[in-house]
């Protein structure tokens, strides 16, 4: 057996147990997103789409910014709004709906959201991120990700006093061996 095939079926089994682990999500579910900078998070990490709300990615962005919101929860108007305005935003779930939340980002002019859960022990379970009963619909992809994942990232930014993280999104799995399989090491896939 070539490198190769081991390492495809290394992928497969990696992919297997991580969907074993997500409750409800099925395989076409989950998107991928790649850290290119700061190295130190440099990993692929998994998100889950907003059940019936939000956009679906129609670009690949091979760099794009993904920028910490201020305030933290996004549910008030962002103070960095000019450092969103054509990039992913992160915000961290509680103080709002998730649709609130992406509809404040699409209106800083962001491209995408992704919402860290405010567990930040959460290193296992996506929520179902759901409308919130009103007839808002923000039309900007709405992502949740993992809590740990989600302060993970926020604590490289902060200690190296960065503003951002530069990304890849989405990332097409099945292309995972064209370069280094990088996960979280705090995450078992």
């Amino acid at each position: 057996m070539g490198v190769d095939s081991v390492t495809r079926i290394f992928i497969a089994g990696v992919l297997l147990l991580q969907l074993r682990r997500i409750s409800a999500l099925g395989v076409n579910e989950l998107l991928y997103f790649r850290i290119l900078s700061p190295p130190d998070i440099g990993y692929i990490f998994s998100a889950a789409p907003a059940r019936d709300f939000g956009g679906d990615f129609t670009t690949s962005y091979d760099e794009i910014f993904l920028v910490p919101a201020e305030p933290v929860d996004g549910c008030s108007e962002l103070k960095n709004r000019d450092q969103i305005e054509g990039q992913v935003t992160l915000l961290e779930r509680g103080g709002c709906s998730f649709v609130r939340k992406a509809r404040v980002v699409e209106e800083a002019g962001g491209r995408a959201v992704l919402i860290a859960d405010d567990a930040s022990d959460n290193d296992s379970q996506y929520l179902d991120m759901i409308t919130d009963g009103t007839a808002d619909r923000p039309s900007i992809p709405a992502l949740f990700i993992l809590g740990r994942d989600g302060m993970m990232i926020r604590r490289s930014l902060q200690s190296q006093s960065l503003p951002w993280a530069v990304i890849s999104i989405p990332v097409n799995v099945s292309s995972l061996a064209s370069f280094p399989l990088q996960q979280p090491p705090w995450t078992l896939w």
